[in-house]
């Protein structure tokens, strides 16, 4: 189980991070930025071929940190790609973590519709990836109806009995914690057993967050942020994650072995600046990022 960090006599959530290829290549100071052992997400944007995607990756490796790259299903446009960009991840940049996603309807390239299509391919575990996010939407998603969402959960935990690999569920951000603490208890009740990395946006601008909101198609939280953002107080300072923080911190302090184990943070403000954020708060401390676990949920007997 995840030791506990006290950060100042209050625990602290821990944290992994997004960057995208370009950002990780064109960073001179890279490997002062994170603590030894940070989780880096490598976006997938569909710009990048799987030569730079890989040579990112093998970046983040060689700093000391653990890349894991995003794999779109829909991005793919033959499943002899998809086990090119897999491989070559594995062999060439010494990954073996990843997440799974389905990516975007519109941008759909071949026959792969859907990251539990990637799973059960054995793809993955074929060249001994252990760790593997899917994806979780609090919010609901435009392309995707609720009890679709909801059965793809399920598909995932039974997936997850039959691979060697850790599975956990990591969320698209949003501004309403307390409703994705509920989201997370929910899906929970209903059976799933995979551990929830909530996502969480980093500090930047408010007009930058809005449209990063818009685009990633963050819905009924959305009201919050363009309350705030009326405010003139609000468009000087920028945006605080520590209120949106505060729940999933307070829910994961309560019980370390329920749903919620860590953020996921999406650095729209810029690496930098999130990793100031971070290391301030306390969720990297002493040099080293905050580990978590991805064992499955514990469920009390009643």
């Amino acid at each position: 189980m995840t030791d506990m960090i006290h950060f100042g006599g209050t625990p602290r959530i821990g944290a992994s991070i997004e960057a995208t290829p370009k950002q990780v290549l064109d960073t001179a100071d890279l490997s002062g930025l994170f603590p030894v052992g940070t989780r880096v997400y490598l976006t997938d944007l569909g710009t990048d071929d799987t030569a730079r995607l890989v040579r990112a990756a093998r970046v983040l490796q060689d700093c000391g940190f653990v890349a894991v790259p995003h794999i779109a299903a829909r991005r793919q446009p033959s499943w002899e790609a998809l086990e090119a960009r897999i491989r070559a991840f594995a062999e060439e940049a010494g990954v073996n973590e990843a997440l799974a996603i389905a990516g975007s309807p519109e941008r759909q390239a071949g026959p792969i519709s859907a990251s539990i299509e990637m799973l059960e391919s054995g793809l993955f575990d074929r060249y001994g990836y252990v760790r593997i996010g899917v994806a979780g939407h609090p919010e609901g998603s435009p392309d995707i109806s609720d009890a679709v969402l909801d059965l793809a959960i399920q598909q995932k935990n039974d997936f997850a009995t039959r691979t060697d690999a850790d599975l956990y569920i990591v969320t698209q951000f949003g501004f309403d914690a307390h409703s994705f603490v509920d989201w997370a208890n929910r899906i929970t009740a209903a059976g799933n057993r995979l551990p929830f990395h909530m996502g969480v946006a980093g500090p930047s601008k408010i007009t930058t967050l809005l449209k990063y909101a818009a685009m990633c198609g963050v819905g009924p939280s959305l009201g919050f942020l363009k309350k705030r953002a009326s405010a003139i107080t609000a468009l000087a300072t920028g945006f605080s994650p520590e209120p949106v923080v505060a729940p999933l911190e307070a829910a994961w302090a309560a019980d370390p072995a329920g749903p919620v184990r860590q953020m996921h943070v999406f650095p729209f403000g810029g690496l930098k600046k999130t990793s100031e954020w971070l290391h301030e708060r306390g969720s990297w401390v002493n040099g080293l990022a905050v580990a978590t676990d991805t064992q499955p949920i514990q469920i009390e007997a009643r």
